[in-house]
């Protein structure tokens, strides 16, 4: 006998369990990786200055991509009012473009202070574009949806843009924290080592993140 096609349908909730052991995973990975191989991270630094750069890939990690990701998924993990999930997700939004933007600072300093020059990869082209869009989108959200908020109409026509560009902007991201990675790894000549494995599983693990927030938004909450 086949079975109706409701028996094959698939919560959000496991998924969303899923996604959250991923995001204590990369959280984990990326201090062990600064800390025991990096040397760890700093403001300022006279004779250590890599302990500058170190707060690029940490706060682009733990903050601007997990907790953009958190964000995204917040209708699903939160059970309340509407609104209380609509102000969670904008206060989430705000710390990942907070410490992205501190994470942005970072690099630029170290190269400075470094005499290397800015800009020169495609990972801080895609990265750049991506904080100043995330930023665009956080204001025109605020301003559209929490406060003074459009009319009712203008605020419907603007939901599926700002949905969609929301998740291509976490696309982005994605995609600035891989070659980031990549980047780093090929710049330090890592090859086979103990460090070169933390970096590519936590490459790993933040493409399996990115997926599981794609899957989450699309599937319901509950069957």
């Amino acid at each position: 006998m086949a079975k109706s096609g409701s028996s094959f349908s698939v919560s959000a909730v496991p998924v969303t369990v899923f996604a959250h052991l991923l995001v204590i995973s990369i959280a984990a990975l990326t201090l062990v990786w600064l800390l025991k191989f990096r040397g760890g991270f700093a403001f300022n630094s006279e004779f250590h200055k890599a302990k500058i750069f170190n707060l690029h890939p940490l706060l682009m990690t733990l903050g601007f991509l997990l907790f953009s990701g958190e964000a995204i998924i917040v209708y699903k993990t939160i059970p309340a009012a509407r609104k209380w999930q609509k102000l969670v997700h904008l206060i989430l939004h705000f710390i990942a473009l907070a410490a992205g933007i501190v994470g942005v600072y970072a690099v630029f300093k170290f190269h400075n202070e470094s005499n290397i020059p800015n800009m020169y990869t495609l990972h801080s082209w895609i990265g750049l574009s991506t904080i100043c869009l995330f930023a665009f989108q956080w204001l025109l959200g605020f301003f559209s949806f929490w406060y003074p908020r459009a009319e009712p109409m203008r605020r419907a026509r603007m939901l599926p843009w700002h949905a969609f560009f929301g998740m291509l902007i976490f696309l982005m991201t994605i995609v600035t924290v891989e070659t980031g990675l990549t980047q780093k790894f090929i710049f330090q000549r890592l090859l086979r080592s103990q460090e070169a494995l933390i970096i590519n599983f936590t490459g790993l693990l933040i493409l399996l993140f990115g997926m599981s927030v794609g899957l989450i938004v699309i599937l319901p909450r509950r069957v």
